[in-house]
């Protein structure tokens, strides 16, 4: 089911629309869901353990649903599933280096094997692209894919930016200051060039004005003192 098609729901038929929603393959993106007006509706009423579990995709973690598991709707595999995934861009996003031992932890799975299983397939749905490290048994992330931003997130990500604003206004300065150092430096070694030209061109035009019986004689002169 499209997202556009949740508009014309309401009650039990919009709940489980959402429910059905986030089982859907690719889908890791919720905020737009949530911001519908009737699925906002479904908040305060009797469908609001699903509302609440359609924030815990679009917000939260694996670990996140068992703390609260018992006022949420129970997973299917595939919900479960895909909170996992989504568990692991969350990881991913804060480490570039995932122990074993920790998504075990935060995913709740049996053994090594499962684990892998379930990163095997997260790159192959883009999810993470990185690369398995069994003997030091972590995984190794070079990037991932984006999460909805929670609305306390949104201040750090500003003052990253803030940051990120400030130290590149710091390296054009510094680039404008080695480029005005050069400028001068090629100023001052054109004048110099043009003081060399300007002392060295009259004693060229005087020898160049002598007639030529007259350079020879001033020749014979030097050379016979």
């Amino acid at each position: 089911m499209e997202v556009e098609q949740l508009l014309s729901l309401s009650g039990s038929a919009l709940a489980q629309a959402v429910s059905s929603l986030l089982e859907t393959p690719g889908l890791y993106v919720f905020s737009d869901i949530l911001e519908l007006p009737n699925v906002r509706e479904l908040e305060n009423g009797p469908h609001a353990p699903v509302y609440q579990l359609l924030n815990l995709f679009a917000y939260g973690t694996y670990c996140d649903y068992k703390e609260r598991a018992a006022s949420l709707p129970e997973l299917t595999p595939a919900q479960r599933n895909k909170l996992r995934h989504l568990s692991i861009i969350s990881l991913a996003s804060n480490l570039k280096c995932l122990p074993y031992s920790l998504l075990l932890q935060q995913l709740e799975l049996k053994n090594v094997r499962e684990l892998e299983d379930l990163l095997i397939e997260a790159v192959y749905c883009d999810i993470i692209q990185g690369k398995l490290d069994q003997r030091n048994q972590q995984v190794e992330v070079d990037c991932s894919v984006g999460r909805d931003l929670g609305p306390n997130e949104l201040p750090n990500i500003i003052n990253t930016l803030q940051e990120w604003c400030t130290g590149c206004e710091a390296v054009l300065c510094g680039i404008e200051e080695q480029v005005s150092r050069a400028n001068q430096y090629r100023e001052s070694q054109l004048k110099v060039k043009v003081q060399v030209e300007t002392e060295v061109s009259p004693s060229s035009c005087q020898l160049s004005a002598l007639p030529p019986h007259s350079l020879s004689l001033s020749l014979s002169l030097s050379l016979s003192r």
